[in-house]
């Protein structure tokens, strides 16, 4: 048969052990060529990238020509890779040895062209940034060169054009996380300590990553917990609901970083940016709880707290008001004048008492008066004055206490007063901060995702 025929002629004397060219001085020119199928991992932990790709090669032989008229118009055969010679071409980036197929055979042309047509995985170095997770964009380079063989030896090439290569998508697989965005190719010569220089063909895939699943699964949970926080704001400030709410929120987040860790890319040279952002907002969860128990602390009534010292007084309830706005304003000083009548009123009272404690005349008074009385009725109305300044003195310590409570409840009052708008003043505070922080985090990856 024509194709046992022409392999016999072509393999009887070929020597695969030299490169294949009659004149030594010549140079074997490869044209390589890849294709992307599928991006199937990217390991941001150990750096590592793993592809696979449809990889093409030719070169001419000039051992394995024959004319086609001989072998009824044969132009075309393919024979063992083993029989015959092939580049040592290797990637430079290659870390491990991927689970590629074997393919045993090459085509080879009437002219001695020869064509190696093989699927290869590829796991690649590469350095991976993942400052701007999930809306990163990665980089890779694939370096094929001669291992041995320099450039007066072994040149390379491009088989088709660069704009074929760089928007080339026809094969590739893109239902997964990463995008392919383009391959640029580019040819070079290095040389090692001044020796003899190889050639090398560069190959950068640049690739995307689909942010949508990090964004449902990171990033709304973490936006709705911050909302809940804000909301928590509106919970009145004297009781202790807010306290629980906080702290019940700062639970749930607590939980929800534990759940999140493990999505999150992991490497020994940076933190992505989403990092920081759930960093700072466990900081802020924590800031607006301190905040909350400082409030609660300073607004709940003790009859041990001392007045509000009047530089509070004209900070908080008079400037802070005016510059929040605080609608109520005019409530707190018609507050603070009633207050201010009460401890007057306690004052005209201490002053009336003073002259009168009991609030009738002098027993000595009356006596002097009605000193014509006999003995035995004045002995009758000296029992009844007495039991009547027991009841007398009774009721003047009743007076002071519900003067004294009725003081402190007015202290509690003011100390509620300067709670709230505190309160107000560092609510709004907290709210410009998480707003401008929210913008600044939302412009960056707004920027990133458009790139």
């Amino acid at each position: 048969p024509t194709l046992r025929r022409l392999s016999h002629y072509l393999l009887a004397h070929y020597q695969k052990g030299s490169r294949p060219v009659r004149d030594w001085r010549t140079t074997t020119n490869v044209a390589i060529d890849l294709m992307v199928y599928a991006i199937l991992s990217v390991d941001e932990k150990n750096q590592v990238l793993t592809t696979y790709i449809w990889y093409r090669q030719h070169w001419t032989d000039e051992f394995l020509k024959w004319d086609p008229a001989r072998f009824d118009n044969l132009t075309q055969i393919s024979l063992p890779v083993e029989s015959i010679w092939v580049p040592d071409i290797l990637i430079n980036e290659f870390v491990d040895v991927g689970k590629s197929p074997h393919v045993p055979y090459v085509y080879v042309s009437h002219h001695g062209e020869v064509q190696n047509l093989k699927p290869i995985q590829v796991m690649t170095a590469c350095s991976l940034d993942i400052y701007s997770f999930p809306f990163d964009v990665q980089n890779c380079s694939l370096t094929f060169t001669s291992w041995l063989h320099h450039i007066r030896d072994i040149n390379l090439s491009l088989w088709r054009q660069p704009e074929l290569v760089k928007f080339d998508r026809s094969v590739f697989m893109n239902q997964g996380e990463w995008e392919l965005l383009y391959v640029l190719s580019r040819f070079q010569e290095f040389s090692v300590k001044s020796s003899d220089s190889y050639a090398e063909m560069k190959f950068y895939v640049v690739i995307r990553r689909r942010p949508l699943f990090y964004t449902v699964s990171l990033l709304l949970p973490s936006i709705f917990l911050m909302v809940m926080d804000i909301v928590g704001f509106y919970l009145p400030p004297h009781s202790g609901e807010r306290v629980s709410f906080k702290i019940t929120l700062l639970l749930g987040y607590s939980v929800f970083l534990i759940i999140v860790s493990d999505t999150l890319p992991a490497t020994a040279v940076g933190t992505p940016l989403i990092g920081i952002y759930f960093v700072v907002c466990m900081a802020l969860l924590v800031i607006s709880l301190t905040e909350t128990i400082l409030i609660v602390r300073l607004v709940h009534k003790q009859d041990l707290q001392p007045h509000v010292p009047d530089w509070v007084k004209h900070l908080l309830l008079e400037r802070a008001t005016i510059l929040l706005c605080v609608r109520d304003r005019k409530k707190f000083s018609q507050s603070r004048t009633q207050s201010l009548d009460i401890s007057r009123q306690v004052e005209n009272n201490d002053s009336t008492a003073k002259l009168t404690p009991y609030g009738c005349e002098d027993p000595r008074e009356s006596g002097a008066v009605g000193g014509t009385r006999s003995t035995l009725a004045f002995a009758g109305r000296t029992e009844g004055l007495a039991a009547l300044q027991e009841v007398l003195r009774e009721t003047t310590a009743i007076r002071q206490l519900l003067e004294k409570r009725e003081e402190f409840r007015d202290v509690a009052r003011e100390w509620l007063q300067v709670g709230y708008v505190l309160d107000v003043l560092l609510f709004r505070v907290y709210l410009a901060a998480v707003l401008a922080y929210s913008i600044t985090l939302g412009t960056l990856w707004s920027v990133w995702r458009d790139a």
